[in-house]
């Protein structure tokens, strides 16, 4: 019934954004330019991407019986999202995130919620069975999880999905993926997180003992494109030039993007090349769901830049 299962974190985005937007204490006010309540979750905006591309997606959850529970629910249906297997937990409320956007870079303040309590138990296995493809988003936010995520990989794939997995940042900084990366098909790390759970100095040498772990892997460089390597082979990919409004979620509508090529047995460069232009297109409007493009729209701007040359 469904390309691709989504299991992962639930929660809103409120975002801030001003060129000066570092905060004062001792009761300054600072006046920003602009504010929005938008979907957030790396593993939603992944979700929402390869929706708006065209596959058929599934979602697991946890959220709260709270306003932004029932937002992020409502949002992810009209979208498409399948979200019958999605839990209400009625005594903690939903997790948020305040994204600070500058000029030049963003600061992340997430309070967690209903994000680390989604547990094993809580999985329903017989959406494995109406699968192709199981992505895991935000791995270091699900503490409850966390610790099961192997097996369930292993079920998926006895089952005869692909797998993935995006990281995003470890509050706690250990950077340990021993025990789940065995059983990953396609991993998305980008550039600082390749140094951080390798512990190396060297991109090259970080990228190369990665990839000897994964069978493919696909690295967000930010405004340098993404790098792919599946094996011996090895490719790179620009970003589409565009007016830049807001870079919350392009990292995720690359991981849509590169899941739409790889699912539809796109080669590799292909893969990576669509995976670019959606994280470049995601970034024409605040949030990161209003500018995913559509797959006709993704195409289009491939042909006319000739991105693959």
């Amino acid at each position: 019934m469904f390309d691709l299962l989504v299991i992962g974190e639930i929660n809103p985005d409120l975002i801030l954004r001003d060129p000066d937007i570092v905060p004062v204490f001792g009761q300054a006010e600072k006046l920003v330019e602009d504010a929005k309540l938008t979907i957030g979750s790396s593993s939603v905006i992944t979700a929402c991407g390869a929706a708006r591309l065209g596959l058929k997606v599934s979602f697991i959850g946890l959220v709260g019986d709270d306003q932004f529970g029932r937002f992020m629910l409502r949002a992810m249906e009209e979208r498409g999202i399948d979200t019958s297997a999605c839990i209400v937990e009625p005594r903690v409320p939903t997790g948020m995130s305040v994204i600070l956007g500058g000029s030049n870079d963003r600061a992340i303040l997430t309070y967690p919620g209903t994000i680390p309590l989604l547990e094993a138990e809580q999985i329903d296995r017989t959406m494995l069975e109406q699968a192709r493809h199981l992505h895991v988003g935000s791995y270091f936010l699900l503490d409850n999880l966390r610790p099961e995520l192997p097996e369930i990989f292993t079920d998926a794939r006895e089952r005869g999905l692909t797998t993935s997995l995006d990281t995003n940042w470890d509050p706690a900084e250990e950077w340990d993926l021993n025990a789940v990366l065995a059983h990953v098909n396609v991993f998305f790390p980008n550039k600082n997180e390749v140094l951080l759970i390798t512990g190396e100095d060297d991109f090259t040498e970080a990228v190369d003992l990665l990839s000897e772990q994964v069978p493919t892997l696909a690295v967000k460089l930010g405004v340098q494109g993404g790098l792919a390597r599946r094996g011996k082979e090895s490719v790179n990919a620009p970003i589409l030039p565009v007016k830049v409004v807001d870079t919350t979620g392009a990292g995720d509508s690359f991981n849509a993007g590169f899941l739409y090529g790889y699912l539809n047995n796109f080669s590799l460069k292909d893969s990576l090349v669509l995976a670019c232009v959606c994280g470049s297109l995601s970034t024409r409007a605040a949030g990161g769901t209003a500018a995913q493009p559509t797959l006709e729209e993704a195409l289009g701007a491939i042909e006319e830049r000739d991105f693959k040359q």
